[in-house]
Parts: structure tokens; C-alpha cells; sequence
């Protein structure tokens, strides 16, 4: 009776070390990131400091750039401590703040605004052409994203229907379409400021004119860009669903989980 007992606890103890060993580990997901909020921190909030509380009546012109930069910078801190990556809306914000702050502070010659204004699209542009000759392509950022789409049941809909290589094309297009419209914003951002922002860097005019160029910039600029943004999301959809035969609901992310 004993060696049964003793035989049965010595086949209980393997159980349970496999039982303890077998519990599914939990990882906690990513924290989506809320694309609105993203832009406000980043891009948004540090332009209107600099536009409308730069001028030596409210923060200054120093004073003003480094409040400016205090948003994207704090953002992405916290971005990168969360996620361990750089966000790139905080390194496009600083690099927006700092050159335009730079030319209100150092009083550079009023041409400096318009090849700023275009140089930051025009570098996007460029940086998403580069990257489609890479293993992550940006317009994986800004268009075929989790937060937009259901990557991963795309991506299984693709392998088992052997379209993955000609997805990867679609890609490639999409990635064509997206620079476009950056290379249209470049274009655009350097006629505008050649047209409003005349005064000298630095003082309260400038200030003003390059406040009335954010204003304008958006139903002239942002909206052509955003009909080729658009254009090039609706492209990648359609194959989407011509390689994969999944709806656009099911190809979705689900915003409910």
C-alpha cells in the first residue's frame, strides 16, 4: 500500500513541474498609438508656439523655440521609453522647430523659410523612395499599418494564396504614390512661402506671415497631398482584396479589441 502511494507521488511530482513549466506566458501588447494626439504633440502645438508666442510681448524668440521643442521632444522620450523605438513625428517635429526657430534666433535671410518649408517634405519624399529598396518600406508606417489594417490576417490571406511577392509589389507602387505626394507638398510649401512670408526672421511680421502660411497651407497644400494619400490607400485596398479575397471590412483593424 505504502509503495503504491509513494509511486503515485512520484508520478504527481513530473505532473506538476509540467504543469508550472506549461503555463502560457502573457506579454503585454504594444500601446496603440493615437495618431491624432501623435501629430498634436509633435507637429501642431510646437508651430503655434512658435507663430503666435515667439514674439518678445509673450515668450520670445528663444524662449519660444526651446517650449517649441519641449513637446515633441518630452513625446518622443516617452514614445521610445514605451516602445523602444524612435517615433517619427517627434525627430520630424524637432527637426521642423529647430530649423525654423533657428531662423527666427539667427536672423537669416527670409529665403531660408521657403527651402525649410520645402526641404522637410521633399526629404520625406526621398526617404520613401530610398526605403523601398529596404526590408521595411515607410510606407508600412503611413499606410499598411496595425493601426489601420489587420496586418497579420493580411498577411496569412497572402501566404496561403501565394501572393506575397506580388504584394510586395503593390507596395512598391504605394510607396511611389505616398512620395508624390510629398514631392507635391515640397513644391507647393516653397510657392506659398515665397508669396506670404517676405518679412526679415526674427521679428513680429515674420511671425505673423508664417502663422498666415499655416493657415492657408491647409486647403492648399494638405489637401492635394492628402487626394494622392487617399488615392494610394484606396490602391493598396484593391489589391488587397484582388490578392487576398478578403472584404475591406475583414482586411480592417478591428477597433473593437
Amino acid at each position: 500500500m505504502t509503495d503504491n502511494l509513494s509511486a503515485d507521488n512520484s508520478n504527481k511530482e513530473p505532473a506538476t513541474a509540467q504543469e508550472s513549466s506549461a503555463k502560457p506566458v502573457t506579454k503585454t501588447a504594444p500601446k496603440k498609438e493615437n495618431m491624432l494626439i501623435n501629430i498634436l504633440m509633435n507637429i501642431v502645438i510646437p508651430t503655434l508656439i512658435l507663430t503666435k508666442l515667439s514674439s518678445a510681448q509673450y515668450l520670445g524668440p528663444a524662449w519660444g523655440l526651446v517650449v517649441a521643442l519641449a513637446f515633441p521632444v518630452i513625446y518622443g522620450l516617452k514614445d521610445f521609453i514605451s516602445n523602444r523605438k524612435i517615433n517619427f513625428f517627434s525627430a520630424l517635429g524637432i527637426f521642423s522647430v529647430l530649423l525654423t526657430g533657428g531662423i527666427g534666433i539667427l536672423k537669416l535671410p527670409t529665403e531660408y523659410y521657403a527651402i525649410k518649408e520645402a526641404a522637410i517634405p521633399g526629404l520625406i519624399g526621398l526617404v520613401v523612395l530610398i526605403s523601398t529598396k529596404t526590408r521595411f518600406p515607410l510606407v508600412k508606417t503611413f499606410i499598411y499599418n496595425d493601426t489601420i489594417l489587420n496586418v497579420e490576417k493580411i498577411a496569412v490571406a497572402l501566404k496561403e494564396h501565394n501572393k506575397t511577392e506580388a504584394f510586395e509589389k503593390t507596395l512598391r507602387i504605394g510607396s511611389y504614390l505616398l512620395a508624390a505626394s510629398f514631392f507635391l507638398s515640397s513644391t507647393l510649401n516653397y510657392i506659398l512661402a515665397k508669396m506670404i512670408v517676405m518679412s526679415p526672421a526674427g521679428t513680429e511680421a515674420f511671425n505673423i506671415e508664417v502663422g498666415k502660411m499655416n493657415a492657408i497651407s491647409f486647403p492648399v497644400i494638405a489637401v492635394p497631398s492628402m487626394i494622392i494619400m487617399v488615392l494610394s490607400l484606396m490602391y493598396i485596398f484593391r489589391s488587397i482584396r484582388l490578392l487576398t479575397g478578403l472584404t475591406f471590412e475583414e482586411g480592417m483593424h478591428d477597433t473593437s479589441k
